[in-house]
């Protein structure tokens, strides 16, 4: 099946250093900011030439953003991936024999249900798969 690109993760220790820095790389305003409970993230939202990045600030010290910070420092945390049917996807990843880390979808950011496929069956890239709330 083919997937569209939704975003690229990148974990962040502070989003108010984090904000002004993209904003300059990027040429472009934050436009969205907000806290996603289901991860115990706060999360900021940029946009260049169709192509969004997901700043994520962990609000738990012992949370997984800051837990990947510490292990791996900042940096891409993940790829997330549309796809139109998220529950057939979860379903054909594990007939497919991945590993998913969840095993319903999640409300993630972004009015999206997410559900994470594990980095170990993905060449150490943690993938999401995200799915619109209509």
């Amino acid at each position: 099946m083919a997937y569209n690109v939704d975003h690229i993760g990148i974990a962040v220790l502070d989003l108010e250093v984090s904000i002004p820095l993209f904003e300059r790389l990027l040429g472009s305003p934050c436009y969205k900011t907000e806290p996603v409970a289901s991860e115990n993230v706060n999360t900021a939202f940029f946009i260049k030439a169709g192509a969004k990045v997901e700043l994520l600030e962990s609000k738990d010290p012992n949370g997984v953003i800051a837990k990947f910070i510490a292990k791996k420092g900042e940096g891409m945390h993940h790829i997330a991936f549309e796809v139109p049917n998220i529950l057939e996807e979860m379903d054909r990843l594990k007939k497919e024999g991945f590993t998913l880390l969840n095993e319903i979808p999640k409300k993630g950011a972004d009015n999206k249900l997410v559900c994470f496929v594990h980095p170990k069956d993905t060449n150490g890239v943690l993938i999401e798969l995200c799915q619109a709330i209509l």
